[in-house]
């Protein structure tokens, strides 16, 4: 599939330039005709019956599988999540750490982590490396690491700056455990997600999937603990409640995602051109070159897929004027920035319009 053919699929793109799937991604058609068609033979079927049951958990595993090829993990290491902020929340409540452990996290982090560490007893140390060029990020993080230090919790693409996180450095220079955000990069760049402990993501953004799906990757499943069991989370229990989990990440599924959720998310995953990582690159690069012109550009160069820049007054009310002008972005509280998402689907024209709207 072409970028050209990938972009028919998208009704939204031909009136808006959609510079916002760091939030949520456009939808094709193909994910709502998924969607609608199994909710209408739910309608027509009912929602009970062997044979209903054997089809869904088959589209279960074969979603888990294309997830799991879409950030490099093995099939048996991906759970099924219903966003980054879940998957956060069982790694931080399975990993059981105490009041005199510490976790190391970044100050460009979005509450779907922060959140997830807060409930920790944990204490937690903060890395102020958010508008620091990304080459000093590393020597910065290392600072705040002791040796009390149990896990390591910052996402590989900031939210909030579009700078990459030295993630893997930082694994290799401590051997700690790490907790990935990836919701600005499943989807987006390039990921092997097994080369950290643990990896969530979300798939309404870059994935272009419905809302509610998501995906966490665990390397070594049987060293965490299932701290919130769904029934899908067990092979058998006793009166008790005690449960024998389940082989592999499957375990720490969160529960039963809506079939017409799994069939718009099946159908989303494999609307995957060719050369869809490059395109996003290059088209994120040309962003940053056009608005350098206008504005002051917080990202720095050759980076993911989103350009953050200063702009001067509200940028609230800069952002509601762009989308009445069909120029879809979003600004980040209180920094007066404004934050551009480049996918594969963005073109030049979308960018100067981008630009031209700009005060």
């Amino acid at each position: 599939m072409t970028i050209e053919e990938a972009r028919k699929q998208f009704p939204v793109l031909e009136r808006v330039a959609y510079l916002n799937a760091g939030t949520n991604g456009p939808l094709a058609r193909t994910t709502v005709d998924a969607m609608v068609a199994q909710d209408q033979a739910d309608l027509e079927r009912g929602r009970g019956g062997a044979e209903y049951f054997t089809r869904v958990l088959e589209l279960r595993e074969r979603v888990r599988a294309k997830l799991a090829a879409a950030v490099g993990v093995p099939e048996a290491n991906l759970s099924l999540a219903t966003s980054t902020t879940n998957g956060c929340n069982i790694v931080l409540a399975g990993l059981g750490l105490g009041a005199e452990d510490e976790v190391v996290t970044t100050d460009g982090e979005h509450f779907g982590l922060l959140g997830a560490l807060a409930t920790s007893p944990a204490q937690v140390r903060v890395a102020p490396v958010r508008e620091l060029p990304p080459e000093q990020a590393l020597e910065v993080l290392l600072v705040e690491v002791t040796p009390k230090t149990r896990l390591l919790a910052l996402s590989d693409v900031c939210w909030m700056s579009g700078n990459r996180l030295p993630v893997r450095e930082l694994k290799e220079a401590t051997g700690l455990p790490m907790l990935v955000d990836g919701a600005q990069s499943a989807g987006a760049i390039p990921v092997e997600a097994g080369e950290v402990d643990y990896y969530a993501f979300s798939c309404q953004k870059w994935l272009c999937g419905p809302d509610g799906t998501g995906g966490l990757g665990v390397r070594e499943p049987d060293t965490l603990a299932v701290a919130a069991p769904s029934y899908l989370s067990q092979d058998g229990y006793e009166p008790t409640g005690l449960f024998t989990p389940r082989a592999g990440a499957a375990r720490f599924d969160s529960g039963w995602t809506p079939p017409p959720a799994l069939a718009g998310l099946d159908a989303a995953l494999d609307v995957a051109p060719e050369g869809r990582f490059e395109r996003a690159a290059e088209m994120a690069a040309r962003c940053r070159e056009l608005v350098a012109e206008r504005a002051e550009v917080v990202t720095a160069p050759g980076q993911a897929t989103l350009v953050s820049f200063r702009v001067e007054g509200d940028s609230s009310e800069l952002v509601t004027r762009l989308y009445e002008g069909g120029v879809m972005v979003r600004d980040i509280p209180a920094l007066g920035w404004l934050r551009a998402s480049c996918g594969w689907w963005t073109t030049d024209e979308e960018l100067e319009r981008l630009v031209d709207a700009l005060p």
